[in-house]
């Protein structure tokens, strides 16, 4: 399973970007928990942005509850980060993830700069 993460940019505060997560391979056959988006800011750890699980439940990190929404195109096998009212504070290189009971898939990253 292969996974490639897209449409990171700079953007201006308070402005908009989609992020797309396509996945190559036998999704269905690893069985994926849930599907999420990560972002690491420079000199800092690698935190959980938002989850869709298998159900279709998701889940936000405070800071982004209300701005970002997180999609998944089953056909497409892709996921989405709608981000919104985007602030310096989001400014970090984005990752892509599918969480198996097994493994934990990454995509590559995506950077996403916001300008004040």
């Amino acid at each position: 399973v292969q996974l490639q993460a897209s449409g990171g940019g700079l953007v201006q505060a308070g402005g908009s970007l989609r992020l797309s997560c396509a996945a190559s391979g036998s999704i269905f056959s690893i069985r994926p928990m849930y599907w999420g988006w990560y972002r690491q800011a420079p000199g800092k750890q690698r935190k959980l942005v938002a989850i869709v699980t298998s159900d279709g439940s998701t889940n936000y990190e405070d800071s982004v509850k209300g701005r970002f929404t997180i999609s998944r195109d089953n056909d497409k096998n892709t996921v989405y980060l709608q981000m919104n009212a985007l602030t310096s504070e989001d400014t970090a290189v984005y990752y892509c993830t599918i969480l198996t009971a097994l493994n934990n898939y990454w995509g590559q990253g995506t950077q996403v700069t916001v300008s004040s």
